[in-house]
């Protein structure tokens, strides 16, 4: 991908359907898909999903003094925007959905400039964990970034760390002044082990 090209013109642009191709009847939860977000048709969905995630990561911070509380359940003003208008705050980006039980349940923003990728805002509907709508959607999200893919997680969010360890994913020196946030980083293709 060239640098300064928009992410959603390029590579990421490529529409494809991933199917669950392993569903588990038992589990209740319907095959999953994964399909690119379109605005302004998907505004709605992407800002509930981003909301739910930006909230529970807003409340975690919060019990580890890393945030302050907000009794009014606002969020602070640089992520409001994100709520108010994907279209707009994603609009260098490429957002795919989740989708299961004909509903948007699970999201991922993908990026792409500068020499690497980057994948930010996973968030899949708390209803659906563990049932692979969120493997189908970093596969999905893999399949279509250049090398390499960088993301950070908070350190107490051990299970996406293990997943994203499955993928390939390494632990590697911070680019962030944050703390408690781990830097992952993928240099080449890698499937989940």
């Amino acid at each position: 991908m060239e640098p300064g090209v928009p992410a959603s013109s390029s590579a990421l642009a490529r529409v494809r359907v991933v199917p669950d191709h392993d569903p588990d009847p038992a589990s209740g939860v319907a095959p999953v898909t994964v399909r690119e977000a379109r605005f302004p048709q998907d505004s709605a969905v992407v800002s509930r999903l981003v909301a739910a995630y930006l909230h529970q990561t807003e409340a975690e911070k919060a019990e580890r003094a890393l945030a302050d509380e907000r009794v009014d359940g606002s969020l602070p003003a640089r992520y409001q925007s994100e709520v108010d208008d994907p279209a707009s705050a994603f609009v260098s980006s490429t957002v795919l959905l989740g989708v299961a039980d004909r509903e948007a349940v699970a999201m991922v923003v993908l990026s792409a400039e500068a020499g690497a990728a980057s994948i930010a805002r996973f968030w899949v509907d708390p209803a659906y964990r563990g049932h692979g709508v969120g493997r189908r959607l970093l596969a999905e999200a893999l399949a279509r970034l250049p090398r390499p893919v960088r993301l950070s997680v908070w350190d107490w969010r051990t299970p996406a760390i293990h997943t994203y360890e499955r993928s390939g994913f390494a632990v590697v020196t911070s680019w962030e002044s944050r703390d408690r946030l781990v830097c992952m980083e993928l240099r080449t293709d890698s499937i989940e082990r």
